[in-house]
């Protein structure tokens, strides 16, 4: 009797184990041994989220991406593993994304209506939840570092226009001319809405003009997390416009005693739920984990209001999550021995 027992037992096992569902969230997690132990590094990135599927994509420019974000990876990752800070890791890893046309931030940013381009950028320090960020900025080569200086240099959290070019040159950084971010790609794509604008006399919504953020979000081998996020913004927006991602709490929010999440999407809903504050508020009072956080913010919160987009996100224990309710988002996260990057929706 006891022979057939355990022989049943270990059938029902295995049927369990088969029946373990996919991971198509790309989700990470630790198991509490770990988690009771010194935090170990994590990063995690994304480049936006929206119609992003394989029918929409030369199997080049797939390579294309996926060199990209394997690059900015190796970067933040070596950063970790020597030791380094997440803000270092962050602010060095969106600064290569920035430096590819590929993505809606730095040299890749989408025009405004007017024909210009206009960059905002956050970060957040989880050790005691300080602060960066610049809006609408037009000759800084990479906005990320700009909201660095402006969390370590200044007393304020947000500047934003001329204030935060002139901020940017006293502190010495690198700075370009207006037509630097200029892509044929992104010229293009203004164009075509402004002749549908014309042809329906009136506003004409894109689905993916108001895609391609990139982000960042990181924990080190101190334990402190850090968090960035740095975008060109929607394309045709007008007013000078500003989404998320330089508004903490809406785009970008990291705190040590929980995790840092950096989003992408539609601004204006992810602005109207205080999304990436709201999955730690989820964790630090509700007791939920990071992926049950997330999972409730993309799945549920954005979808009912209709907003549309995704986040990518680590804890304080170097649990991953990257949910997203699009079609696909440019995502991965690297750990020691575990490496992840995908885009298409069924990954």
């Amino acid at each position: 009797m006891f022979r057939f027992t355990t022989s049943l037992l270990f059938t029902f096992t295995l049927f369990l184990v088969g029946c373990q569902p996919a991971n198509p969230e790309n989700v990470s997690e630790n198991t509490p041994e770990q988690e009771s132990g010194t935090p170990a590094y994590a990063i995690a990135l994304h480049g936006g989220a929206g119609t992003i599927t394989r029918d929409r994509m030369t199997p080049e420019l797939e390579t294309e991406y996926r060199t990209m974000l394997n690059a900015a990876l190796d970067i933040g990752e070596g950063i970790l593993q020597a030791g380094g800070s997440s803000l270092d890791a962050v602010v060095a890893t969106i600064e290569h994304l920035e430096n590819s046309p590929l993505f809606n931030a730095g040299i890749g940013a989408v025009f405004t209506h007017d024909g210009r381009n206009e960059l905002d950028a956050s970060i957040m320090d989880g050790r005691d939840r300080n602060a960066g960020a610049v809006g609408g900025v037009s000759i800084v080569k990479n906005p990320i570092k700009a909201a660095r200086a402006v969390m370590e240099n200044s007393p304020h959290v947000l500047l934003t226009g001329i204030g935060a070019d002139g901020f940017a040159i006293l502190q010495g950084l690198d700075t370009v001319p207006n037509t630097y971010f200029f892509t044929q790609k992104r010229w293009d794509g203004l164009q075509e809405v402004l002749e549908a604008e014309e042809k329906s006399l009136g506003a004409i919504d894109f689905p993916d003009s108001k895609y391609g953020t990139v982000g960042c979000a990181a924990l080190d081998l101190n334990g402190n997390l850090a968090a960035g996020t740095s975008t060109g913004g929607m394309t045709n927006k007008r007013y000078n416009r500003i989404g998320d991602s330089p508004i903490i709490g809406a785009g970008t929010y990291a705190d040590n005693k929980a995790a840092a999440i950096s989003c992408t999407g539609h601004g204006e809903y992810f602005i109207r739920n205080v999304v990436a504050y709201d999955v730690v508020a989820r964790m630090l009072y509700q007791n939920k984990s990071l992926q049950e956080a997330a999972g409730e913010l993309v799945y549920e919160v954005l979808p009912a209001s209709g907003g549309t987009g995704g986040l990518i996100s680590v804890d304080r224990f170097g649990n991953v999550a990257m949910p997203f309710n699009t079609e696909g988002m440019y995502r991965g996260y690297a750990k020691a021995g575990e490496r992840v990057v995908a885009i298409f929706k069924d990954e």
